[in-house]
């Protein structure tokens, strides 16, 4: 389950922040910086009106002259009550000293350590960090303004973060600059929170007071349940494939079709061994049929992007080397059926450097009708794979 993350500078903005049902409260101060702190006194008012409704992060900084700063800042802000405390970190001997000196303080402060993908994020520190009792992990933008997140990261390179923490035993948090077409996108990676800021803030300038409107958009584009529902454990849903718009297969009468034509990427694959030693070009084209739109189409919450298409190929293709095109063919196939609109997907994948000319494989598939029922309360949710019928032709 992904939670949504919201950063509030004052109470007024915590309480809207509630009533729009996010899942933490992050404190922060935008115009100090990435992670500019709150006043500790600001940051102790917005705790003691949230209470115990919502766990609480709050950012401590990322410029510190020594380690001894950022530990005392940690200690500070953990004093006020917050559950969660952030701190920036470089991914150099600096970072990894001041990760060694914030482990002293494990078991009295729950530490987010957060690696900025503006600067070259060092993935081996979340060993570290999960070595030296930190909670969770981050991934952020430094520069705020220059870029969001996945200008510096692709999905396919996000994956491998929100894997390690995954193995690490590391929550694992995606922010920086987000907007809401990257919601859709970044679900599928399962990280365990989404943050944001200026895309919930009037005409998106972090720095202005929030706007519910916005806030609202996001809620709605990540997918959860009411506190009552979920405050016994976990449940079993997939939360990839569910979603505000969802329409069961058996009552769909039109479809749009998305599609995705004549993209040609660098792959790893082929069961020759001299497939193995170099990549070489494959093209894809992919069609999907989707349940037409419930809600106006200029409404992000009941949009499939052709986005999802491309992160799918990027995801898989990023994984290593694929034996057989038949392999990757099916596996794109499933992916972008897993999103909940979708009715249909013809994928047609084609190695170019084989012959003059093009090899390769084309399947359909479909979603049966009956996998199609998911449970429309959104209580529980068959995690199984769809049901797929299907052909291949070569």
């Amino acid at each position: 389950m992904t939670l949504m993350l919201a950063s509030v500078i004052n109470r007024a903005e915590a309480e809207a922040a509630l009533t729009s049902g996010v899942d933490i409260i992050d404190l922060k101060d935008p115009a100090k910086g990435a992670l500019g702190p709150l006043d500790l006194g600001a940051a102790a008012e917005i705790v003691a009106a949230v209470g115990k409704r919502k766990q609480i992060s709050a950012a401590a900084g990322d410029h510190f002259e020594t380690a001894g700063e950022a530990v005392n800042a940690a200690l500070d802000l953990a004093a006020t009550g917050v559950d969660y405390v952030k701190v920036g970190l470089s991914s150099d001997a600096v970072g990894a000293d001041r990760i060694r000196a914030l482990g002293a303080l494990a078991g009295k402060v729950k530490l987010v350590g957060v690696l900025f993908a503006d600067r070259q994020p060092d993935l081996d520190l979340l060993d570290l960090m999960a070595a030296q009792g930190f909670v969770g992990a981050m991934l952020d933008t430094a520069a705020k303004g220059k870029g969001r997140l996945l200008n510096y990261m692709d999905v396919a390179a996000l994956a491998p973060f929100v894997d390690r923490c995954r193995g690490a035993g590391l929550m694992s948090g995606l922010a920086g600059s987000l907007e809401a077409p990257d919601v859709p996108r970044l679900l599928p990676l399962r990280p365990d929170y989404l943050g944001f800021r200026g895309s919930l803030c009037k005409s998106g300038d972090r720095e202005a007071s929030i706007d519910p409107a916005a806030v609202a958009m996001i809620r709605d584009l990540i997918p959860h349940v009411a506190d009552s529902q979920t405050s016994g454990g976990e449940t079993d849903v997939d939360w990839r494939l569910l979603g505000r718009g969802y329409v069961p297969v058996n009552e769909i009468t039109e479809t749009d079709r998305i599609f995705v034509h004549d993209l040609v990427m660098p792959c790893y694959i082929g069961a020759y061994e001299f497939e193995r030693a170099k990549k070489q070009d494959v093209r894809f084209n992919i069609d999907v049929d989707v349940a037409r739109a419930r809600m106006h189409s200029d409404d992000m919450r009941d949009i499939f992007s052709y986005d999802l298409i491309v992160d799918a190929i990027k995801i898989i293709t990023g994984r290593g080397h694929i034996e057989l095109i038949e392999t990757l063919v099916r596996e794109i196939a499933d992916s972008v059926l897993s999103h909940p609109s979708v009715v249909s997907v013809v994928a047609r994948v084609e190695k170019l450097d084989v012959i003059r000319g093009a090899v390769g494989v084309e399947i359909k598939r479909e979603r049966a009708k009956e996998a199609a029922a998911l449970n429309r309360r959104f209580a529980s949710v068959d995690m199984a794979a769809p049901k797929l019928r299907g052909s291949r032709s070569h």
